[in-house]
């Protein structure tokens, strides 16, 4: 369930992954447990240089598409927050209340689905490479790969 986090992963920090260590559990529908497979789950991942990626996950929040970022580095962090339905806020003695975040993925990224298709059509125009590659694909699915051998030996998995 983490497989686009990889991906991100990869390209926020610009390095591969060398080891993988990952938490999970069925904590929020039995059945997902009963099919062997985990509802929520955290992944700590390393690259050679020691660049370190957490990443948290959940099937469900009750409270829209909960999709966060944060890159922490010397010289200062970079966010990504999530993406209410309106900009509209409230502030009164209470505190600030905001409408509520995205419910579903597509509405939060078609606009990133329409580039990444121009993106695509303009690279086999122009005879380059697309961008990300197939390469990037499997890297992402040899980190899924470690991730799932990890929750389930409850080690650290390196990387191959």
């Amino acid at each position: 369930m983490m497989i686009h986090d990889f991906d991100m992963a990869r390209f926020l920090l610009g390095e591969e992954f060398v080891t993988v260590s990952a938490l999970g559990g069925a904590l929020v529908d039995k059945a997902i447990g009963a099919a062997g497979d985990v509802d929520t789950a955290a992944v700590q991942m390393q690259t050679a240089s020691g660049k370190i990626a957490v990443i948290t996950n959940s099937r469900r929040a009750s409270y829209g598409y909960d999709q966060r970022m944060e890159v922490h580095g010397s010289r200062g962090m970079l966010r990504a927050g999530n993406v209410h339905m309106s900009t509209v806020e409230r502030a009164d003695g209470a505190g600030f209340t905001a409408d509520v975040i995205q419910n579903f993925f597509i509405d939060r990224y078609v606009a990133a689905y329409a580039a990444e298709v121009r993106s695509f059509i303009d690279a086999l125009a122009s005879g380059s490479r697309p961008t990300p590659s197939g390469h990037d694909g499997l890297m992402a699915q040899k980190l899924a790969e470690a991730a799932t051998q990890s929750w389930q030996s409850g080690e650290a998995v390196r990387v191959v």
